[in-house]
């Protein structure tokens, strides 16, 4: 199946300096509710004539309203808590430093829908088609799962998803009811499973690494069943960490393909493609006929433009294990997966969108 959109971006935009402030006052009590949805309202609209002007077909809000890429989950669920998952980051004044997301530390209770604050604005403002950007329940059973905390409420990791899937449906019924036609899921977590020294960090704590991507994929795959196809894409991104220009996995997409590409009910594959920690294009042969890949070759991480003759290049080689007209370009991720943003300027950004847009016209038409 031919993409439906031959030029993307991923999801998350820069957050303005007004925003920051604002998020900042309101955090300290200085600013009200109603100012700061304010505040968001006005930077969406900004972020929507950003779009615009890149000439992009398909539109995000830029998740301004979210904390971060998977933040709306513990903001819609009660029995998380402020305990984090401990990483190593590279890249950037990497080091060890916790997740974004929160540690399971009770019964989990969904007490709304976690697109309620977003779609009504984006359905109302929004100048084409947009997609809705949501994280797979699987992300959770790493980066929310602390054994000595979780596991007095959910045993293994099973019981964990099982529940976040059945929140996460409940989540994809309701935006297919309101007519939202595309449906982006994000598992930067899946790629634990193909970096050698996470997979042996999991041997380490008593966990087998392919039985454990394989319960990910069953768990994730419940999500979907109720989509309909016949009016909802549904696609998938995969990176290997993007927060403040840093990352936490490095690996091929080999280990994981196979299963990934033949397994996974989704419509399109948008895959990190940016640098050589993604490994070569020739794990694209397992994408199977009626799934498209959109190719995340412009780094969200750095400043610096890639060249429009060397990305064509890269396009080709791509070509060379799924057909051109089954691809799309992409950015590698979103310029602010965390609110604080990758180190790169909003002129940087947009320059960015300009070359995915160009380079997906010259390429494809």
């Amino acid at each position: 199946m031919p993409p439906r959109f031959r030029a993307e971006n991923v999801g998350s935009f820069l957050r303005p300096p007004e925003l920051l402030r604002a998020r900042a006052e309101h955090a300290s009590g200085k600013l009200s509710a109603e100012k700061l949805r304010a505040a968001e309202d006005a930077a969406i609209l900004m972020t929507f004539e950003g779009q615009q002007r890149s000439g992009l077909p398909i539109f995000t809000d830029g998740e301004l309203r979210r904390g971060s890429w998977l933040t709306d989950m513990a903001d819609a669920v009660e029995g998380f808590v402020a305990e984090k998952v401990i990483m190593h980051w590279r890249g950037p004044d990497g080091g060890e430093e916790g997740s974004t997301a929160q540690v399971v530390g009770g019964k989990l209770r969904k007490v709304r829908k976690m697109t309620a604050h977003e779609l009504p604005f984006l359905k109302k403002h929004s100048p084409g088609p947009f997609k809705i950007t949501l994280p797979l329940p699987s992300n959770f059973t790493v980066a929310s799962y602390k054994p000595g905390v979780s596991d007095k409420f959910y045993p293994a990791h099973q019981d964990l998803l099982d529940e976040l899937v059945n929140f996460t449906r409940d989540e994809v019924r309701w935006l297919a009811s309101e007519g939202v036609t595309y449906i982006q899921f994000d598992a930067p977590y899946y790629s634990h499973y193909l970096d050698p020294k996470q997979r042996e960090r999991m041997r380490a704590a008593g966990l087998d690494p392919d039985a454990e991507f394989d319960h990910s994929i069953a768990g994730d795959n419940t999500v979907l069943k109720d989509v309909p196809r016949n009016k909802v894409t549904v696609g998938l991104h995969v990176c290997r960490g993007n927060s403040r220009s840093r990352w936490y996995t490095e690996g091929g997409y080999d280990a994981i393909a196979e299963r990934l590409f033949g397994q996974l009910d989704v419509d399109t594959f948008l895959l990190e493609y940016d640098s050589e920690r993604a490994g070569g294009f020739e794990p694209l042969r397992l994408v199977p006929r009626g799934k498209s890949v959109v190719l995340g070759l412009i780094t969200t991480k750095r400043p610096e433009l890639e060249s429009q003759d060397a990305l064509r290049r890269r396009i080709d080689e791509a070509a060379r294990f799924v057909p051109l007209d089954r691809l799309a370009l992409s950015t590698q991720c979103g310029f602010a997966s965390v609110a604080a943003g990758n180190l790169l300027s909003l002129d940087d950004q947009w320059r960015k969108l300009d070359l995915v847009v160009d380079t997906a016209r010259k390429v494809w038409g």
